[in-house]
């Protein structure tokens, strides 16, 4: 029986941990099936508070890691495969450990979809970004492309024409997801190039960076190169929610839902991190979310005794 469980290692996860620990709760961590997050597949972060020269992602990560297991926070590898929170104690099954927990916080984060290309996840912080307004500022003055066709697209071609010299908008069809105003601002961006119709075929990185793309158009089949120093693939998040299907009220893209900080709609199970922000998506505004959670359910169980 643990007084807090929480499930997500990241920087939601993790400061939660540092909360509830000093709080001498004794939070047991899950890290799921990514430790330490999306940010553990960063390389150098420069916007988070406190390090004026910035600080390598996993660095950031091992450090808030060591931070909670001195307070006094346990840590168990492996996925969450399966919960009931239909009554307290709530029960966790991470492959064949199943844990109770008086509550429960969910950091489980979100997934970035890729697309699906051969070495395409060893190219994340090599070239290939999935969040502009975590790398933008790394491709100062280069050429560099975004991949997709809804606003969230629109918004970082826009964004990255702040640093780069230019952006390729390559989308796979003729027609964009994106409102009218956010295409608009696009095609009136001479930094912005747009390829349509544009299958991203394979990412050139012969030295482990990336270095240019191969776009095939899917109408005429005919394939082209393009040459550039980095790839930004905008074409959506998954939230790590699969599981809680059923148990947690959440949107129709799976994203948990929260209230009044980090509640959910069971008592006892509180939300943080990018399982529930479609919007802001940064490691400090997840490190805040997992503060919030952690106080929550420390008043939470001080008037819960049982």
């Amino acid at each position: 029986m643990h007084n807090v469980v929480i499930i997500g290692s990241g920087c939601a996860g993790l400061t939660a941990a540092i909360y509830a620990a000093r709080a001498n709760l004794k939070p047991l961590v899950i890290d799921g099936r990514e430790q330490g997050g999306q940010l553990a597949l960063t390389t150098h972060v420069e916007n988070y508070p406190g390090f004026p020269d910035g600080i390598l992602g996993p660095e950031l990560i091992e450090n808030m890691r060591k931070q909670a297991q001195r307070f006094g926070a346990e840590f168990k590898a492996g996925a969450v495969n399966e919960v009931d929170l239909t009554h307290r104690p709530f029960k966790i099954t991470a492959g064949k450990d199943t844990y109770e927990a008086k509550a429960l916080i969910v950091a489980a984060g979100a997934t970035a979809r890729l697309l699906g290309l051969a070495g395409e996840h060893d190219l994340i912080g090599r070239g290939l970004s999935t969040c502009a307004t975590c790398d933008g500022y790394f491709f100062r003055e280069k050429a560099i492309a975004v991949v997709g066709g809804g606003d969230s697209a629109m918004e970082e071609a826009n964004f990255l024409t702040r640093y780069a010299s230019k952006v390729y908008l390559i989308h796979r069809r003729k027609e964009f997801r994106a409102s009218k105003i956010m295409i608009d601002r696009v095609r009136a961006n001479p930094k912005v190039e747009v390829v349509i119709p544009a299958i991203v075929e394979e990412i050139h990185a012969p030295n482990g960076h990336v270095t240019g793309v191969r776009v095939r158009n899917p109408e005429g089949q005919e394939s082209t190169e393009i040459a550039l120093d980095g790839v930004f693939v905008a074409i959506g998040h998954d939230p790590n929610s699969t599981v809680f299907k059923g148990q947690l009220e959440m949107d129709s893209n799976g994203y948990l839902i929260s209230n009044h900080g980090s509640l959910t709609s069971v008592p006892g199970v509180f939300v943080a991190g990018d399982v529930q922000d479609h919007r802001y998506r940064q490691a400090v505004t997840a490190a805040g979310s997992g503060c919030m959670a952690a106080l929550d359910a420390e008043k939470f169980l001080e008037g819960h005794t049982d």
